[in-house]
């Protein structure tokens, strides 16, 4: 619980009311000691008390009340994340609540509406997750939701969190290797680096372009932890900032050292990579040189 207080003297009474509208629970007091015998000390100020018991202010799902208002709010998210419940005093109402602000760049909304319910196909109690990036929905059902507590709902929504760009990091590793969409282009870049947002910019522009077909992902070269996956596609630090494209049924790879990253670079790799006209990875060139060798020597 957030606890603060506000002296309420040159605050307008507008301002007061905008914020009543916004706060769990409004308390107004004011602390007078002339309740105590020959006190002569002056009273503070009036001040205003605000407790934000949900966590940071106005955090809360939106309210979907029909299909309409659920179609367009699924629509405008990148990530959404609807509750379905058709009781609100159901224990998995409050844990859906506590996700709210651990999730800044995700869209959280709550329906109890019948006719939402029955557009999505829901009986009982069900969790949702919307992705733009590979059209996808994920459902946690009111069997599986009974057998979650905060912790195991966390890991669902963070490790399925997909963005037209994902930042690579263990949890959201498994969301994305779960995904139906095939190919991943990484950018492997120093998130410290001077060019880094406008690089960053144009990539987002490019994933767009290749959305449903390739997932856009960015793994941070300043992370020691991502070693192992510039290692894996055996670059060095000196050829960094660098692309490289995956394809997970079979385990092809390339890559594209690059001084800097640009909508046609991206754009053109990918193509490349997708028409079949991209260079033959360093380890499957490995590979077939090895396998050369031992022939040879037989």
């Amino acid at each position: 619980m957030i606890t603060a207080s506000i002296n309420l003297f040159g605050l307008s009474l507008k301002r007061k009311i905008e914020m009543s509208h916004c706060l769990e629970l409004l308390l107004l007091y004011s602390v007078t000691p002339n309740f105590l015998p020959f006190s002569h000390s002056p009273s503070p100020p009036p001040t205003l008390l605000y407790f934000c018991l949900d966590g940071p202010w106005t955090q809360k799902p939106a309210s979907l009340r029909d299909v309409a208002a659920a179609v367009e709010f699924i629509a405008a998210a990148e990530v959404a994340v609807i509750g379905f419940f058709q009781d609100l005093e159901v224990p998995a109402v409050s844990m859906f609540h506590s996700m709210v602000p651990n999730f800044q760049d995700v869209s959280f909304g709550i329906s109890t509406a019948a006719e939402v319910l029955a557009h999505y196909n829901v009986t009982g109690s069900t969790i949702s997750l919307f992705r733009l990036v590979d059209d996808k929905q994920l459902d946690l059902k009111s069997e599986d939701i009974e057998r979650m507590d905060a912790t195991k709902l966390s890991y669902f929504i963070e490790s399925n969190n997909l963005h037209l760009v994902t930042e690579y990091n263990p949890v959201t590793a498994v969301g994305l290797l779960n995904s139906i969409v095939p190919i991943h282009l990484l950018l492997i870049m120093h998130k410290t680096s001077p060019e880094f947002e406008e690089s960053m910019h144009r990539y987002q522009k490019a994933a767009k372009l290749f959305q449903g077909k390739i997932l856009f992902i960015l793994v941070d070269s300043g992370q020691k932890e991502n070693g192992k996956v510039i290692s894996f596609f055996k670059l060095k630090k000196s050829q960094l900032p660098a692309l490289a494209i995956y394809q997970t049924l079979d385990d092809e790879w390339d890559t594209l050292p690059i001084r800097e990253v640009s909508v046609e670079h991206v754009q053109n790799f990918c193509d490349g990579f997708l028409k079949g006209k991209g260079s033959v990875s360093v380890r499957l060139l490995v590979e077939q040189v090895e396998v050369l060798f031992v022939s040879l020597s037989l």
